[in-house]
């Protein structure tokens, strides 16, 4: 198995309106330096299947610094909208009550 589906499988677990961040993802996965490498996997899971629900990774400072990286027809910001996830100016609001640490929750 690959960095990139270890990630995958991560991203998969998280719960419907919660949001976790790329150092916490690469930290479960043992390598809390490769929060880039994080990122980079999921800006190539747009057509992975079964799909990855990467709208739901942010950066630890509540940034939606992927959102310019998702498809047009699927805005990050209206997909975590939707799932009941307020964002404001690019941030997601009250962060620490949507966290999901895979550390402690997996």
């Amino acid at each position: 198995m690959s960095f990139n589906d270890d990630v995958y499988d991560v991203v998969r677990l998280i719960p419907y309106g919660r949001v976790t961040a790329y150092g916490a993802i690469a930290k479960y996965l043992v390598d809390n330096r490769a929060s880039r490498r994080v990122g980079w996997a999921l800006n190539s899971s747009f057509h992975v299947e079964p799909e990855v629900p990467a709208h739901r990774v942010v950066k630890r400072n509540c940034m939606l610094s992927g959102a310019m990286h998702f498809p047009p027809d699927r805005p990050m910001v209206q997909m975590l909208k939707e799932e009941g996830v307020d964002v404001k100016d690019g941030q997601v609001v009250e962060f620490d009550r949507v966290f999901w640490d895979p550390m402690t929750e997996l």
